[in-house]
């Protein structure tokens, strides 16, 4: 299984029989079909159908399919038909599929994090 075209690179995979109550932080891609009760910081976040986060999600690239209560941040953020996300969405690319559902706020941000910034000292030399 390889992402990159022939690369191999480690996941961490939680199970559809797993909850866990807590922040997790992962520096490999993270793979979501159980249950997380906490924060998720990671590289690349895939979420299954029938999974549930509650928590604030960060990650360079993110694919939900499944239920997230809280605010996402995420340079590269799709949004699969099957999932239901409520809280605020903060992105630099996003593609949304039809029958999805989003209860929130959009932000776009550049990608150093930081558009408001970038914005001024634009302004001012410019």
């Amino acid at each position: 299984m390889s992402a990159t075209g022939g690369k191999s690179i480690p996941f961490s995979l939680i199970g559809g029989d797993v909850t866990i109550s807590g922040n997790l932080t992962a520096s490999v891609d993270l793979h979501v079909d159980g249950v997380v009760e906490g924060d998720i910081i990671c590289a690349a976040l895939v979420q299954g159908p029938d999974s549930r986060i509650t928590g604030h999600v960060t990650a360079q690239s993110a694919r939900l399919a499944g239920l997230v209560d809280g605010s996402i941040t995420a340079q590269e953020l799709v949004v699969e038909s099957s999932a239901r996300i409520t809280g605020d969405v903060r992105y630099a690319t996003i593609s949304i599929e039809a029958g999805s559902r989003i209860d929130g706020r959009f932000a776009h941000q550049d990608s150093d994090g930081a558009p408001e910034l970038k914005l001024i000292a634009n302004d001012k030399a410019g």
